[in-house]
């Protein structure tokens, strides 16, 4: 068994809204190194599936990546916020709708090589419209698609978001509709 490194020292470089960055020091075993990190709350994500086993996803324009993607609903956790509660209020915000059903299907690091955010991925079911709540900096369209067609967007490269990627194989799975 690989022997765990020791953190020598921390320190911050940036405060934000989203994420603080912090340099840490680390000895591990004879090896001494640097790590810049992104420190995160983490993410609740979660794929909504109606009746008619169609799934919405979200499109908005994404600066990091400079395009629009098609995503499904997400948004950061606050401070020690439940990821259930949290893709919750994403679900109803993004998409207007409250589900019956909630069911955890997974929770996964995004990139751990430089950053501490895990996203909680739910599937909502037994849908029932609300009203859409967006956030004042959210601009984004609602699109709904059978499985086959979504993942017929991923094989094509219109669908390139990692968490929608893993939410529509997973929840497809649950359906019987496989990705192939």
């Amino acid at each position: 068994m690989i022997e765990k490194p020791t953190v020598l020292s921390t320190r911050p470089i940036y405060k934000g809204k989203i994420f603080d960055l912090i340099e840490s020091e680390i000895r591990h075993g004879d090896i001494q190194y640097k790590r810049e990190i992104i420190v995160h709350n983490g993410s609740a994500v979660i794929i909504p599936v109606f009746a008619d086993e169609t799934v919405a996803l979200v499109r908005q324009y994404r600066y990091a990546a400079e395009e629009f993607l098609l995503e499904i609903p997400a948004g950061t956790l606050n401070s020690d916020e439940d990821p259930k509660v949290g893709a919750l209020r994403e679900l109803e915000e993004e998409i207007g709708v409250k589900a019956a059903t909630v069911e955890k299907l997974a929770e996964f690091y995004v990139s751990p090589g430089f950053l501490t955010e895990k996203m909680f991925l739910y599937l909502a079911t037994g849908l029932s419209e609300t009203k859409q709540n967006l956030d004042e900096d959210e601009i984004l369209s609602i699109e709904r698609y059978s499985f086959s067609d979504a993942f017929d967007l991923i094989d094509r490269g219109e669908i390139q978001d990692a968490k929608t990627i893993i939410a529509l194989t997973m929840a497809g799975a649950r359906f019987g509709h496989l990705f192939s």
